[in-house]
């Protein structure tokens, strides 16, 4: 089904090119919804593994992840600046990047899964251009939960999905990701707000 990917993709390119840090959240919530849409979209009727995948999705992509990471962005209090600066140059590479993955995917196979893999080689290659082009850790953080994000929809090109104890070794290691990526934006914040109120020569 196209609609889900479609949705996935939106839920990507949009942030990416027109999004600050502080919506991240939301649009990793989209992904994940879009995500178990697509994940329903393809197995064969609600089995016990397609309910597990999806519950997994919903709880852990679409709801604790999003607030690990709006708590993070809250405790470090950066500025809201672009996920992506907005420089013509990073855009033209960003667009050369989305194309040639489709490109690839249309080479490989054809009609959803062509799209399948598209979005996947989309999403990794915004999420190499999110590591290249902002250094601030929470974008860095985002680009790599896109990154994981691209990963679960390659399951839908399997022929079978993938075992209930790789399904949840990958959410175990998504999860390991968020929370200790969260603990280290959000715990130099603090420190360094109290070293610059403490700091000789700084008025209060």
């Amino acid at each position: 089904m196209r609609l889900p990917l479609i949705l996935f993709l939106l839920a990507a390119v949009i942030p990416v090119f027109f999004g600050k840090i502080r919506s991240a959240p939301f649009w990793l919530s989209l992904q994940a919804i879009a995500l178990g849409w697509n994940g329903v979209a393809h197995s064969d009727g609600m089995s016990v593994h397609a309910l597990i995948a999806l519950l997994d999705v919903i709880a852990v992509r679409a709801i604790v992840a999003p607030l690990l990471l709006r708590r993070a962005i809250h405790l470090r209090g950066d500025p809201n600046l672009d996920l992506m600066p907005s420089n013509l140059f990073a855009w033209v590479i960003g667009i050369a990047l989305i194309v040639l993955a489709f490109e690839f995917g249309g080479s490989a196979t054809t009609d959803v899964g062509a799209l399948a893999l598209g979005v996947v080689g989309a999403m990794v290659a915004i999420a190499l251009l999110l590591l290249s082009t902002n250094d601030a850790l929470p974008a860095q953080l985002v680009a790599v939960l896109f990154m994981e994000n691209g990963i679960a929809v390659f399951e839908s090109l399997l022929p079978e999905p993938w075992p209930l104890p790789v399904h949840g070794a990958l959410t175990v290691v998504y999860l390991a990701t968020i929370a200790v990526a969260s603990w280290l934006i959000g715990t130099p914040a603090a420190a360094d707000t109290a070293s610059d109120t403490t700091a000789p020569g700084k008025q209060s």
